[in-house]
């Protein structure tokens, strides 16, 4: 499969640190090689390399990046995730595998543009939800659940599930 990023619209740090942090860790987690944010905002990228630095894999974050910079040299497929969007059962057969693909969420109203510049403009549900769980169902569902348990390189440390209780263990330790 090729590369996934995501490029977050509308930050404001104050009010969508918890919300844009979210979004980096599920992208991540669900197989993003890593995301874009239009605003600058140097603790969130320390904090989303730390979790990187700690569990391991080469997810990238970059901050200040303008959506229309972030996509005009993409190679690749753009596809914004909107409720006004081509529904998801529709529009996955259509958006290709085999080619890099850049996923662009709103935290607030996008601007016409992007509706433009995109090549795929999906829905997952046609009422108002959050763009986080809009984006881990389409993910999921892109990918097949495939990096949900995939192995990072790297790291220091892991995760061992169990049916109850943490088990978190130094990579060292194994």
């Amino acid at each position: 499969m090729a590369d996934i990023w995501i490029m977050r619209i509308g930050h404001r740090p104050q009010r969508d640190k918890r919300v844009t942090t979210h979004v980096a860790l599920s992208s991540r987690a669900l197989g993003a090689k890593g995301i874009y944010v239009d605003t600058k905002d140097d603790v969130l990228e320390e904090n989303i390399r730390s979790v990187v630095d700690r569990f391991g894999g080469d997810y990238t974050i970059h901050t200040g990046v303008k959506w229309q910079d972030a996509t005009k040299d993409f190679n690749g497929k753009v596809v914004h995730l909107t409720m006004y969007g081509q529904r998801i059962d529709e529009a996955l057969p259509k958006i290709p595998k085999d080619e890099n693909i850049m996923i662009i969420i709103g935290a607030e109203k996008v601007p016409p543009e992007v509706y433009e510049r995109a090549d795929f403009n999906v829905s997952v549900g046609n009422q108002p939800h959050s763009e986080i769980a809009a984006l881990a169902i389409f993910m999921d569902r892109f990918t097949e659940g495939k990096a949900l348990y995939a192995d990072r390189e790297g790291g220091k440390m892991t995760v061992i599930p169990n049916e109850r209780g943490k088990t978190v263990v130094s990579k060292n330790s194994e």
